[in-house]
């Protein structure tokens, strides 16, 4: 088994490739292909970076000095690997207007209330 030491640093890099993968992602998206390769590099990286941080937490060792901080990450990490599969391109998620329609719309407003008064 790994010691204590060697977990933490594997853990730490697979956290930090994940990091370094996830803000690729916005530079990848101009291929599908690409895109889709470094997102299944974040979530291999996340999920061994997860595994990592339970077997530190079970080895006793702690990141940063402290051993509270072990399973959140781990969590986090997993959260990080779902969410690097999330394909949003395209989708509206909001349902709402973004400020750009709202601009629209009130310079629309504008122009008939003032041909209106015009009249």
């Amino acid at each position: 088994m790994l010691d204590v030491d060697s977990l933490e640093t594997m853990s730490q890099l697979s956290c930090g490739f994940s990091i370094l993968g996830f803000m690729f992602i916005a530079s990848a998206s101009r291929s599908e292909k690409l895109e889709s390769m470094v997102q299944w590099f974040v979530v291999l990286s996340s999920i061994c970076a997860a595994v990592f941080l339970i077997l530190l937490w079970n080895a006793g060792g702690g990141m940063w000095g402290s051993q509270a901080m072990v399973r959140p990450l781990a969590v986090l990490s997993i959260l990080i690997a779902i969410a690097a599969r999330l394909n949003l391109k395209g989708a509206q998620i909001s349902q709402g207007m973004n400020p750009h329609e709202i601009m629209k719309e009130s310079a629309d407003v504008s122009e008939a209330v003032s041909v209106s008064q015009d009249e």
